[in-house]
């Protein structure tokens, strides 16, 4: 592959799923791979990450509801990734454990899926 080649690639690439830019949104795509949230979600420019149970992740930061009942805001979606199960009992997410900083960051992280 032509060096050019390589570089339009490399470009269109992460134009189509871009790297989060702030160290909380890196930490929370980190988060997203440990947890393997892939195993139940879509998460776009994660590789494997091709689930069907829950929704496709790509887009979240422009949805305006959380599990069609929370406004999309920082702290209300740190809630919902904490205490699913508090916040809609029965619903098919599991309570994975995350920390206070650690749904922080993944809230970051799924801002930055536009």
């Amino acid at each position: 592959m032509t060096r050019a080649l390589l570089l339009a690639t490399m470009a269109l690439l992460t134009a189509c799923h871009a790297f989060p830019s702030s160290d909380a949104a890196r930490r929370g795509r980190a988060i997203v791979i440990q947890a393997q949230c892939g195993a139940c979600h879509q998460v776009p420019g994660v590789m494997g990450a091709t689930g069907e149970v829950g929704p496709p992740l790509s887009g979240f930061a422009r949805r305006t509801m959380i599990a069609g009942l929370l406004p999309n805001t920082p702290d209300n979606l740190t809630l919902w990734l904490r205490y699913p199960q508090r916040v809609v009992p029965g619903n098919a997410m599991p309570d994975m454990g995350l920390s206070e900083d650690q749904a922080r960051d993944v809230a970051a992280y799924l801002d930055t899926l536009k």
